[in-house]
C-alpha cells in the first residue's frame, strides 16, 4: 500500500494572544510558575467571531494555495478536532463548502483529541487507497478556550485555539503509522455548546506518565517500520503539550534536541491543531524541505497515541 506524502501546509491563529501576564491577572498563577512547569509564555484565544471551523477555513485555504491544487484535485477532506463549534454541519463539510471541493468527495471529523491529526492521516490513506483519487487535505483545529473553565488554574493555563491543514498526496514514498488507545479520562471535556457540560479537567501527573511513555513507543514503531533510525530524520514534530515532556524523553532517547521541534511557548496546547501549526512553521520558516523525512508523534486524552514517518516534497 502507498504511503502519504506531505506537499502543502497551513495555519490560522486567532485574534486573541493571551499572555501568562493576562493569566495571573485572572487567577493565582505567575509567568515564572507557569513557565517552569510546562514552557509555555502566550496562547491564542477565539474571539467572538471566530470558531475551530472559522480557523479550519483560513489553514485549509492557504494549504490548497500553496499545493497549487485545484478543489477539484482533493479527493477527501478530513478535519480532527474536539471543539468543533455544532454537531453538524461538520467543521469538514464547512471546509468543503467554503473551499468549493467536489461534493461527489468525503468529508468528515473525527475526535481523536491530541492524537487526532495523526488519526485524520490514517483515515485520509484509507479513503484514498478504497475510493481512488491522489490528494487529501487533512486539517487539525480547536478552540479550547471554549471548554475550559478559566478560573481553573490547573488547565486554563495550558490550552490555546489554532487550526493547521496539510495536503497529502498518496505516492511509493517512505512511510509509517501507528495508531492506539487506553480508554481512561483522565483528561476530559464536556461539548462546547451543551448545556451544564463539564468544563476540561485533567490528572496531569497521570497524562505525565502516559505521554513519556507513548512518545518513545510510537517514534521506536515507526522507525523500525521503515527501518529508520533517528539519525535519517530530519524532524521530530511531537504533540505540543508540555516542553518537560518533550525533553524528559528526548533525554530518555539520547537523542540530539534540535531535531525535536517545539512551539508550545507561542502557543500552549492546542491539542489536534498542534503537530499541524508545527509543520506549517517549519515550512513558511524554510526549515522544512524537499526530500526532509519527517516523523511526528501525538499522545493526549482519551487516551490515544499515533506516530507516523512521512516524507515533504513540494507539489510540482
Amino acid at each position: 500500500m502507498k504511503g502519504l506524502q506531505l506537499i502543502a501546509t497551513g495555519g490560522a491563529l486567532p485574534g486573541r494572544t493571551v499572555t501568562n501576564e493576562d493569566l495571573s491577572r485572572m487567577v493565582d498563577t505567575s509567568d515564572e510558575w507557569i513557565t517552569s512547569r510546562t514552557g509555555i509564555r502566550t496562547r491564542h484565544w477565539c474571539t467572538d467571531e471566530e470558531s475551530a471551523a472559522t480557523l479550519a477555513v483560513r489553514a485549509a485555504k492557504q494549504a490548497l494555495e500553496r499545493s497549487g491544487l485545484a478543489p477539484a484535485d482533493i479527493a477527501c477532506c478530513i478535519c480532527a478536532t474536539l471543539s468543533a463549534p455544532d454537531a453538524t454541519p461538520s467543521v469538514a463539510c464547512q471546509v468543503q463548502a467554503a473551499l468549493g471541493l467536489p461534493e461527489d468527495r468525503p468529508a468528515l471529523d473525527i475526535n481523536a483529541a491530541c492524537s487526532g491529526f495523526l488519526y485524520g492521516m490514517g483515515v485520509a490513506r484509507g479513503l484514498l487507497a478504497t475510493l481512488g483519487g491522489q490528494y487529501a487535505l487533512v486539517i487539525g483545529c480547536e478552540a479550547l478556550s471554549r471548554l475550559m473553565d478559566p478560573a481553573d488554574r490547573s488547565t486554563c493555563v495550558l490550552f490555546g485555539d489554532g487550526a493547521g491543514a496539510a495536503v497529502f498526496r498518496l505516492a511509493d514514498t517512505p512511510f509509517a503509522l501507528t495508531l492506539g488507545a487506553r480508554g481512561s479520562d483522565v483528561l476530559h471535556a464536556g461539548g462546547p455548546s451543551r448545556a451544564g457540560s463539564a468544563p476540561i479537567t485533567m490528572d496531569g501527573k497521570a497524562v505525565f506518565r502516559f505521554a513519556v511513555e507513548a512518545l518513545p513507543h510510537c517514534l521506536h514503531t515507526v522507525l523500525d517500520e521503515t527501518q529508520r533510525t533517528l539519525d535519517d530524520l530530519s524532524w521530530v514534530v511531537c504533540h505540543q503539550a508540555n516542553s518537560r515532556i518533550i525533553d524528559h524523553c528526548v533525554k530518555a532517547l539520547r537523542a540530539d534536541p534540535a531535531k525535536f521541534y517545539k512551539n508550545m511557548d507561542r502557543h500552549g496546547n492546542t491539542s489536534a491543531a498542534s503537530i499541524p501549526v508545527a509543520l506549517n512553521e517549519l515550512a513558511e520558516s524554510g526549515q522544512l524541505k524537499p526530500g526532509q523525512l519527517l516523523a511526528c508523534i501525538g499522545f493526549g486524552g482519551g487516551l490515544t497515541w499515533g506516530g507516523a514517518i512521512f516524507q515533504y516534497k513540494e507539489c510540482v
